[in-house]
């Protein structure tokens, strides 16, 4: 059984930074591409960034770009969503999910985590 378990979010003041962490178990990170989505109540849940099965292909959405950082300790099977200069406009769930088939760059991602919950305060 895949499961994802997101951990990290908490209640940070603007200008702040948070480290999420995601880990796997049933599927690694070393072969499968994953993603770091967030969603607000009410509203569609939308991409903040994507690291593709190799590691060496990633995607940040514009409004985290240059802000936030993936990175991945294949040891432990856990990837790392570093924000950094938080803004209250990334308050939001965020969830980790993994994708359904190996060795692929982007893909369908079939298995979601939980979601940690992130505040920014202005």
């Amino acid at each position: 059984q895949v499961q994802l378990v997101e951990s990290g979010g908490g209640l940070v003041q603007a200008g702040g930074s948070l480290r999420l962490s995601c880990a796997a178990s049933g599927r690694t990170f070393s072969s499968y591409a994953m993603g770091w989505f967030r969603q607000n109540p009410g509203k569609e849940r939308e991409v903040v960034c994507r690291l593709s099965w190799s590691g060496e292909i990633t995607y940040y959405a514009d409004s985290v770009k240059g802000r936030f950082t993936l990175s991945r300790d294949s040891a432990k099977n856990t990837v790392y969503l570093q924000m950094d200069s938080l803004k209250p406009e990334d308050t939001a769930v965020y969830y980790c999910a993994i994708a359904s088939v190996p060795f692929r760059d982007y893909g369908h991602y079939d298995v979601w985590g939980r979601g940690t919950q992130v505040t920014v305060s202005s």
